[in-house]
């Protein structure tokens, strides 16, 4: 008999596929964030740029800093807009997250996703190291 048998294809190819069926839906794309590291190095500032800080206080105010002088108040809707007015002008700011500990991850996901639909490429966490205790 000169014939292949396909039996045991067929059958390796619906174990896989059924592999990647359950598979795919556990992958989940996220918010791109270079995360800070324990023992990371301080972030340099770009000359004469100041990085956009938005804070976040345990009370649940946001508040955002773009020249490196003022705080403003904002609500959690208006990030979104005066980020991309900072990125009409300078096309790759650095941009900073500085949360309250207490704070719950919802909210600092949520401006991250903020950030992520205003065209910022990354993301930094503000920290505080051992030392500043």
């Amino acid at each position: 008999m000169g014939e292949i048998n396909v039996v045991p294809y067929i059958d390796v190819t619906l174990v896989l596929l059924i592999i990647f069926m359950i598979t795919t839906p556990m992958l989940q794309t996220g918010v791109e964030v270079d995360l800070p590291k324990a023992e990371s190095a301080t972030v340099e500032q770009k000359e004469g740029v100041p990085p956009i800080v938005i804070s976040i206080k345990k009370e649940g105010q946001y508040f955002i800093n773009v020249d490196g002088v003022t705080d403003d108040l904002v609500q959690p809707e208006e990030i979104n807009a005066r980020v991309e007015d900072v990125l009409s002008n300078n096309k790759s700011p650095q941009v900073l997250i500085n949360a309250d500990k207490s704070v719950d991850y919802g909210s600092v996901v949520t401006v991250m996703a903020s950030l992520k639909n205003a065209g910022v490429p990354n993301v930094g966490l503000m920290t505080k190291s051992d030392d500043d205790q």
